[in-house]
């Protein structure tokens, strides 16, 4: 489903009393210039560019490396076009959450003939970027898909890698990474935590 107009932003998600800041608001913007600088030279140029953020965080960092892709190529500010592709009825948990809200597709051009390049905030499994794709295959043949993550953390469970990445962060499995932005949460960092130990074992370490 396409939409001309953008869909709301969501709430912004409670605070992590155990997160540790790996990034600021400092370090995501020049992130952010230097793979729009990256988009550019792998594209040979800013034509027939096409951004399209994967929701929820990957639409405001879709519209950030907009704008820096515009800086960088020396255009207009709203020259390279973004949106937003809204991935929920190709996932594959669906059977798990079936009660999983739609949202809504904007996209401001058709993208057959344009250079895709999906945004997300975090690159884990694979399995929210394959489901993009699959998305993709239902609204046009692009000329070429790429993939571009603010943080990749590893663990991956499909075959899929970015092309773009602003930080590789090492984690551990069951370690937690949130992406904030100030669009949406009222600042901008990536933040890292542990899961909270069980009572029971908070006890015995007493």
């Amino acid at each position: 489903m396409t939409n001309d107009t953008p869909p709301p932003r969501p709430a912004p998600e409670p605070d992590d009393p155990h997160a540790r800041a790996v990034l600021d608001a400092g370090e995501i913007s020049r992130a952010i210039t230097r793979m729009a600088h990256e988009i550019i030279e792998t594209n040979h140029g800013s034509e027939r560019l096409l951004l399209l953020g994967i929701p929820t965080r990957g639409v405001p960092l879709a519209e950030r490396l907009a704008l820096a892709i515009d800086k960088a190529a020396d255009q207009p500010e709203g020259t390279t076009p973004v949106g937003q592709l809204d991935i929920t009825m190709y996932r594959d948990d669906l059977r798990k959450h079936p009660t999983r809200a739609v949202g809504r597709t904007h996209l401001p051009e058709r993208i057959d003939g344009a250079t895709v390049v999906l945004v997300d905030d975090v690159l884990f499994s694979g399995r929210t970027v394959s489901a993009a794709l699959d998305a993709l295959k239902d609204i046009g043949r692009p000329v070429a898909v790429r993939l571009a993550v603010l943080v990749d953390r590893g663990h991956r469970e499909l075959p899929i890698r970015a092309d773009h990445v602003g930080k590789n962060l090492p984690t551990s499995a069951s370690e937690r990474v949130k992406v904030s932005v100030e669009e949406i949460d009222g600042r901008s960092e990536v933040t890292i935590s542990r899961p909270a130990a069980p009572a029971s074992e908070r006890k015995n370490t007493r």
